[in-house]
């Protein structure tokens, strides 16, 4: 599957802002305003300015839409949801090139909230996901005690866990300890 860079940047976007919600084990990664900032710094979202709880409280909400976005059971539902997302944030399709990029598409409006922004963007990549007729990319890790959101973006939808090294390899260590102790028992 062919995904343009900054689809594929607004993809790893909302995967990370799925992943903070409170449900994860490690509790709501966007708790209070300076962690809003920070996911901003760390996903290098452009345009943004002071930020506060009106902010914070867009960005949780919209973060819960695109979790019921992953969780759709099938390719009408997911559409029908991002639809209904980037409509309300009021996009605004713009060619642009900034900070070392090529030419991309930004689809918030210019001055947009970062809740906006972040509907606009994160909700037409997921749109692109949806018209691919791949949304069953749109995964939650098969470790019982993780459920984090991936996009499953390996040749033949293979993937079950959100990474390999942590979640995978504890699974695979597991079953082979089991196995071996049945074999000596």
């Amino acid at each position: 599957m062919l995904i343009p860079h900054d689809t594929r940047i607004a993809l790893d976007t909302v995967v990370d802002l799925v992943n903070t919600a409170p449900e994860t084990d490690q509790g709501d990664g966007l708790a209070n305003v300076a962690a809003l900032y920070e996911f901003a710094r760390g996903h290098d979202i452009s345009g943004v300015g002071e930020l506060g709880h009106r902010d914070l409280k867009g960005v949780q909400d919209v973060r819960g839409r695109f979790a019921e976005i992953f969780a759709a059971t099938d390719a009408r539902s997911a559409a029908e949801m991002v639809n209904e997302l980037v409509a309300a944030a009021g996009t605004t399709p713009q060619l642009t090139d900034h900070d070392g990029y090529d030419w991309h598409v930004h689809y918030f409006a210019p001055g947009a909230s970062i809740a906006d922004h972040l509907a606009a963007d994160c909700g037409m990549a997921l749109a692109f996901i949806v018209v691919a007729g791949e949304q069953e990319r749109l995964r939650r890790c098969e470790a019982p005690d993780c459920g984090r959101a991936f996009v499953d973006l390996s040749r033949n939808r293979s993937r079950r866990y959100c990474d390999s090294r942590t979640c995978g390899n504890r699974l695979h260590v597991a079953a082979y300890r089991a196995r071996r102790k049945e074999a000596a028992g």
